[in-house]
């Protein structure tokens, strides 16, 4: 049997070490949430990456990230700490054996000031619209 993998690692600059310190109390609010309504926690880790910025949030799955639980995370970190413009992330998919459909990955764009989605794929859907669409395209010109 295989093993699935979600992998991804982002920077999210909240500002300052303040707006760090908030981010921090607002992954332990998701945390409480997601253990109360799905006995589960974040599917993500965080760290404040002082090296790179006193703002600047490392988040990052070592083998089974939820990038559904880092896009609630943003939002919320948005929208308590007015963040403006936007950011994104990705990630990939893979396994500890090759098995068909097990590779993949995406990516989500969020305007943080509007607190929307942008834009997102999934690698997955994608080959799958794409080879259908072509394939009925291909079909009816022979």
């Amino acid at each position: 049997m295989a093993d699935h993998y979600t992998h991804f690692s982002c920077i999210l600059d909240v500002g300052s070490a303040e707006n760090a310190a908030r981010a921090e109390e607002i992954r332990d609010e998701l945390a409480a949430e997601l253990y109360r309504e799905e006995g589960g926690y974040p599917g993500f880790q965080m760290e404040v990456d002082h090296e790179y910025n006193p703002g600047a949030l490392w988040i990052y799955s070592d083998d089974y990230g939820e990038p559904g639980h880092v896009i609630a995370f943003v939002r919320r970190c948005a929208e308590a700490l007015d963040l403006q413009g936007v950011w994104g992330f990705t990630w990939c998919l893979s396994g500890s054996r090759p098995r068909v459909d097990s590779f993949g990955g995406g990516a989500h764009v969020i305007d943080l000031g509007q607190r929307k989605t942008i834009a997102w794929v999934d690698c997955n859907d994608f080959v799958s619209e794409q080879t259908t669409a072509n394939r009925s395209s291909h079909e009816a010109t022979t």
